[in-house]
């Protein structure tokens, strides 16, 4: 898909960079010229991507190792792209999970780690990485998150996903009523079915495809959603 638009020396931030959309994502903006600091928490998994994004890259790629639940290192992440960049244009948070039970238990058997894993990584880490970001902006700056269908409507047995999912949504609508007089846009993605290893995942676990009831009869691709983003 030929995607083409002026980041060129832009600097921008991406959080969940190892795998699926969250490489895909700044594949396409490193093509483009854009200088990125990826972070993910998968040790080999962030060396080999920051190998593959900086060998298309017309710009500069930096990357960070730290889990999106910690705060102190999310904000230290921010504070190393801005040392090593002078600013701060964009920033794609895409870090994401899925419980080990997804698709197994209802709201009444939830267990306590499951939950605080979703919701620590999901929402508590787009937090974080909104709130670290927002100090650095500067006007017409953009932040995008990644929701999911399931912030949008709801599924049995997916509720701490689904809940997680719902929060992010909330979370940039709130922010973009406060930033927007300093013309910074804050926004979020809720793709569908996507060929993700996470979505991949989901299927093993459920032992099959849920009935989505898409009107295109195909799983999405990361890099479309790629384009959606940029």
């Amino acid at each position: 898909m030929p995607v083409n638009f002026n980041i060129k020396g832009k600097v921008i931030a991406l959080t969940g960079a190892a795998s699926g959309i969250g490489y895909e994502t700044p594949i396409l903006l490193a093509r483009q010229g854009a200088n990125i600091s990826i972070a993910d928490v998968s040790v080999d998994a962030l060396k080999e991507k920051t190998a593959e994004i900086e060998a298309v890259s017309t710009g500069k790629v930096i990357s960070t190792l730290f889990d999106v639940r910690d705060d102190k290192a999310v904000d230290a992440w921010i504070a190393k792209t801005v040392e090593a960049f002078g600013k701060l244009d964009g920033a794609v948070n895409l870090a994401g999970v899925i419980p080990k039970v997804i698709n197994e238990e209802r709201v009444e058997d939830l267990n306590n780690e499951d939950w605080h894993f979703v919701i620590g990584v999901n929402l508590h880490g787009v937090m974080y990485c909104m709130r670290a970001q927002l100090q650095y902006m500067n006007n017409k700056g953009s932040i995008v998150n990644a929701a999911s269908i399931c912030g949008v409507i709801s599924f049995p047995k997916n509720a701490a996903y689904t809940a997680s999912k719902h929060a992010v949504i909330g979370l940039p609508r709130t922010a973009a009523k406060e930033v927007g007089d300093r013309d910074i846009g804050v926004n979020c993605i809720a793709p569908g079915l996507i060929d993700t290893p996470m979505q991949q995942k989901s299927v093993e676990t459920r032992g099959g495809e849920m009935n989505w009831k898409c009107q295109i009869m195909r799983r999405g691709t990361p890099q479309e959603v790629a384009a959606l983003i940029a």
